[in-house]
């Protein structure tokens, strides 16, 4: 069993191609960079010495899950009132004002992902993997154990449970 220190270095690029992705997924303006993703994942890993990861996928969830909160976090902060959140930007360019809409959007969706987690952790795992990791059904599958056909029918059961809890 590796340490987390040597699981981080060994899957760094790993790491950072994730991260590369979800941002250029999502084109979040001024959103902090992959490296400062990455970086801060690994500093939110290193302040916890009770936890350890037995293989490759235990650490890759647990890091997506801190990258995506600190992808939320970045977004709550943005959009703070006191930071001018509650004015709209205007311009003549609506791509922006799509970008933002769905940025606001995070804060729904990370609501109805902790409920999830509550209700059942492993569709929210699927979640966070597929949707902020950026892997495939078959890549989840491979790491979970699980054909890549269970992932999908997890992945349809956790779509159904957000999409209710977000139009709630």
């Amino acid at each position: 069993m590796q340490s987390n220190e040597e699981l981080f270095s060994s899957l760094y690029g790993d790491l950072k191609r994730l991260a590369r992705r979800e941002l250029r997924r999502h084109s979040r303006p001024a959103a902090p960079g992959a490296t400062t993703l990455v970086h801060e994942a690994y500093l939110d890993l290193v302040d916890r010495d009770d936890v350890h990861f037995p293989d490759r996928f235990r650490f890759m969830a647990y890091a997506t899950r801190a990258m995506r909160g600190l992808v939320i976090d970045h977004a709550r902060r943005r959009f703070a009132q006191k930071r001018g959140g509650e004015f709209r930007l205007t311009t003549l360019n609506t791509t922006v004002v799509d970008r933002i809409t769905n940025e606001q959007d995070l804060q729904q969706l990370s609501d109805a992902l902790e409920a999830l987690t509550e209700t059942d952790s492993t569709l929210a795992e699927v979640v966070d993997l597929k949707f902020f990791g950026g892997f495939s059904f078959a890549e989840i599958g491979a790491m979970r154990g699980t054909s890549e056909r269970t992932v999908q029918r997890q992945w349809e059961k956790a779509r159904l449970y957000l999409h209710r809890a977000i139009a709630a």
